[in-house]
């Protein structure tokens, strides 16, 4: 059996840019998805995960049929006690004894450090909330060696934060309420990684956050996507969104010079460098 760079397992939004940079690298790769649809021209082995299977024969489990490779990402979230132990040691019945070792990588959200904390600044090593059923199976994962990335809001191709104000803001207190923002483009996700299979050594066992380098202000955002329902219309016509003239209210009603406004306002601010500092990267997409 061919033995592959990397296996991804669930191969979604995050795949569309990690495949065309796995083939741009000539790293050798796999896919699953539950259908077994083509992804970014690619195909892909129709598999889902099935938490409750407990076949103990290797030769038929859900795993015989995944291929070998060096590197398995798992892409949907694992919850709680046993899944990720399942995975891990269950592709290793099956694959193990053809590979020294087998480096597993778990996509998780930096939404496990939205918990109260004693510092405005949240890296990496920051308490975080672990009672959340994805940390839980995190902390398994990196229990057995694995690495996890622990991803900022996801954007790129048709997610455009900008077409979320009116879904997110509803009301003039859904503005008020709107304080720090934290994305990742996913070309950026896609690059780190890549930059963890290029340097196992540094990423296992390890949870990194994965954020662009940026604090972003809602309110600023929200004042600056003002016409970004007018767009194509002529500027004459031009009226704001509700959202950014709430905006201006609540700054002269906080009595705010100008925005952004401060990180300790901002409440929430993610230390997203460290992980581009160890792998010697730079973002691509850094900036909405």
């Amino acid at each position: 059996m061919q033995e592959l760079d990397l296996l991804i397992l669930g191969a979604g939004w995050t795949a569309t840019f990690l495949i065309p940079l796995l083939q741009a690298r000539r790293l050798s790769f796999g896919a699953t998805t539950r259908d077994g649809r083509k992804v970014a021209g690619a195909s892909t082995l129709a598999w889902s995960f099935d938490s409750e299977e407990d076949s103990a024969n290797v030769e038929q489990n859900q795993f015989s049929r995944l291929p070998l490779a060096k590197y398995v990402l798992i892409t949907f979230p694992l919850q709680g006690h046993g899944q990720s132990s399942k995975i891990v040691n269950g592709y290793e019945k099956v694959h193990g004894k053809k590979l020294d070792s087998i480096g597993f990588i778990q996509l998780g959200s930096t939404g496990i450090w939205q918990i109260a904390q004693k510092t405005t600044w949240v890296s990496r090593r920051s308490p975080y909330d672990k009672e959340n059923g994805r940390a839980i199976a995190e902390d398994e994962l990196l229990g057995l060696g694995g690495c996890v990335l622990n991803l900022a809001g996801l954007w790129g191709g048709q997610r455009q934060p900008k077409n979320w104000v009116e879904r997110v803001a509803k009301t003039k207190e859904d503005v008020r309420a709107k304080k720090s923002l934290h994305m990742i483009h996913g070309l950026d996700v896609a690059r780190a990684i890549v930059a963890v299979v290029g340097n196992w050594e540094a990423a296992k066992g390890q949870r990194w956050m994965l954020t662009d380098g940026f604090v972003y202000d809602w309110w600023s955002l929200i004042a600056g996507w003002a016409d970004v329902k007018n767009e194509g219309s002529d500027e004459a016509d031009r009226q704001p969104l509700p959202q950014a003239q709430w905006v201006h209210e609540l700054i002269r009603e906080e009595k705010i010079w100008a925005l952004p406004r401060s990180m300790e306002a901002l409440g929430r601010c993610y230390f997203g460098r460290e992980f581009w500092d160890v792998f010697e990267l730079t973002p691509l997409k850094a900036r909405i």
